[in-house]
C-alpha cells in the first residue's frame, strides 16, 4: 500500500525551477561591491553588442557567445578597463549569454533588436551561477564579499534545496532584491472544472460562472499622491541632491503601486488555475489598446499582459490547459443561448436582449461565449492557429470555424 501511494505520488508530483524573491540590506561594503558590478555589466553587455553590430555592418560576420567571451579576455587585459578584474567574472559572462539569448530571439522574429543599456533607465542587476556564491546553513555569501546578506526571509524555501542561480538587482526606489532560483516539487492537484475569462476595466475579470472579480485600481487610488511628487521633482533642479530624493519620492509611490497590483494578480491566478482544469481567455492586443488616450492609463493599470504570463507559466506548473482564443472572436455580441450575432455594441451598453429574448450581461455573456468557443477547439482541434506574437508557454490561438465566428468583427 506505501509503494503504490508513493507511485501516486510520482504521477501527481512535478519538478519545476521557480524563483524566490527576497529583500536585503546591504552593508556599504557590499552595496560598493554590487554598485560596481552592476556598472561592469551594463559595460560588457554594451561593449559586446556594440562589436556584434560592427561585426555584422562592417563584414556581415556574425559573432557568437564564445568570440565575445574571447573579447572580455583582451579587454579585461587594456589599462583603461582593469577595473573589470575588480569584480566577480560571472556576472560578466552571465551578461554575455544574455546578450547571446537577445540576439536568438531576434533572429528568430521574436523581439526587434538588442538595444544599448542605459545607466539611468535600464534594470540594475547581475547574476551569479553556483561558481559564484556560498550557499551555507541558510546563509548566501556573493563572490568578492566576506560577509553573507542580510536577508529578510518572507517565506521559507522548498525544504533541502539549494539555489542553483542568484539574481542580485536595485529598483528605482533603492530597494535591494535578491532572486533564489530552486526546483521545488509541486503537487498537481485534481480539478475538473472549467471557466472563460474575460478581461474589462469595470471588472477586472468576468467569469463564465457569474463572478466577477473587482478591479481594484491602484493607480487611481495613489494619482493624487503621485502627482504631487512629480509637481514636487518639476521644481528641483536638475542635478541637485534634493532632485535626487525627490525622484526617489516618486519612485517609492510607483514601487508601492506595482507591489500592490503583482500581489493580487497573484493571488487571483494562483486561485484560478488550483480550481480550474482548463481556463480559456482571449488574445488581446494590448500595445493597440494602449493607443486609445482616454483608456490608456485604465488598461495599463489593468495589467493585462502581466495576468496572462502568471496565468501561462503557472498552468504549466500545475498540468493545467490553457486555451487562448482569437483576438476576432465576437464575444460580447454573440448570444451565448441561441448563438445569434447582434449588431454593433458600443461600450457603453452593458447589457442587451437578443431576439430570442434572452437578457445578457455583456461581460458574463463574453465569458460564457470565450469558454464554448475554448472547448470546441480542445474538441476538435481544427481551428488552432498559431498565435500572433509569441507567448511564453507557446500557446495556440484559437478561432472557432464557425460561419458565426469568422465574420472578421473585431472583440468589442
Amino acid at each position: 500500500m506505501l509503494a503504490e501511494r508513493l507511485f501516486r505520488m510520482r504521477i501527481v508530483s512535478r519538478t519545476v525551477k521557480r524563483a524566490f524573491k527576497f529583500r536585503f540590506y546591504p552593508t556599504d561594503v557590499q552595496a560598493a561591491e554590487l554598485s560596481r558590478t552592476f556598472g561592469c555589466v551594463r559595460l560588457v553587455y554594451n561593449m559586446a553588442l556594440q562589436a556584434r553590430t560592427e561585426a555584422w555592418t562592417l563584414r556581415q560576420a556574425r559573432i557568437d557567445y564564445n568570440a565575445t567571451s574571447a573579447l572580455l579576455t583582451a579587454w579585461k587585459k587594456i589599462d583603461d578597463l582593469a577595473f573589470l578584474n575588480e569584480v566577480s567574472s560571472v556576472p560578466l559572462q552571465q551578461a554575455l549569454r544574455h546578450l547571446q539569448a537577445a540576439f536568438t530571439n531576434f533572429w528568430a522574429k521574436r523581439t526587434n533588436h538588442p538595444t544599448f543599456k542605459s545607466k539611468r533607465r535600464s534594470r540594475r542587476s547581475a547574476e551569479y551561477t553556483t561558481s559564484a556564491f556560498r550557499w551555507r546553513d541558510e546563509k548566501l555569501t556573493l563572490a568578492k564579499m566576506s560577509q553573507p546578506l542580510d536577508i529578510v526571509w518572507s517565506r521559507p524555501l522548498p525544504a533541502g534545496c539549494s539555489p542553483s542561480t542568484v539574481t542580485v538587482s536595485q529598483d528605482a526606489a533603492g530597494r535591494w532584491f535578491v532572486s533564489l532560483l530552486c526546483e521545488d516539487v509541486i503537487a498537481e492537484t485534481s480539478a475538473t472544472r472549467r471557466v472563460g475569462i474575460d478581461a474589462g476595466l469595470n471588472s477586472l475579470l468576468t467569469l463564465s460562472t457569474g463572478e466577477k472579480v473587482t478591479n481594484p485600481r491602484y493607480e487611481r487610488a495613489d494619482r493624487e499622491r503621485l502627482a504631487r511628487a512629480q509637481r514636487n521633482l518639476a521644481r528641483k533642479q536638475k542635478g541637485s541632491a534634493n532632485r535626487a530624493k525627490a525622484r526617489i519620492k516618486v519612485a517609492r509611490i510607483y514601487g508601492r503601486m506595482a507591489d500592490r497590483r503583482r500581489d493580487h494578480l497573484h493571488k487571483l491566478t494562483t486561485r484560478l488555475v488550483r480550481e480550474n482544469q482548463t481556463i480559456v481567455i482571449e488574445d488581446l492586443t494590448v500595445c493597440n489598446m494602449v493607443k486609445n488616450h482616454r483608456l490608456a492609463r485604465a488598461i495599463s493599470d489593468a495589467a493585462w499582459r502581466q495576468l496572462r504570463t502568471m496565468l501561462e507559466y503557472k498552468a504549466a506548473w500545475y498540468g493545467r490547459d490553457l486555451v487562448v482564443v482569437d483576438r476576432w472572436f465576437p464575444s460580447s455580441k454573440l448570444c451565448s443561448a441561441c448563438g445569434a450575432l447582434a449588431g454593433s455594441m458600443p461600450l457603453n451598453v452593458r447589457e442587451w436582449t437578443c431576439r430570442c429574448g434572452t437578457i445578457h450581461d455583456r461581460d458574463v455573456n463574453a465569458a460564457r461565449n470565450i469558454l464554448a468557443a475554448g472547448l470546441a477547439v480542445t474538441a476538435c482541434g481544427d481551428s488552432v492557429r498559431p498565435q500572433r506574437g509569441s507567448s511564453r508557454s507557446g500557446q495556440l490561438s484559437a478561432k472557432q470555424e464557425d460561419p458565426r465566428v469568422t465574420t472578421g468583427v473585431p472583440v468589442r
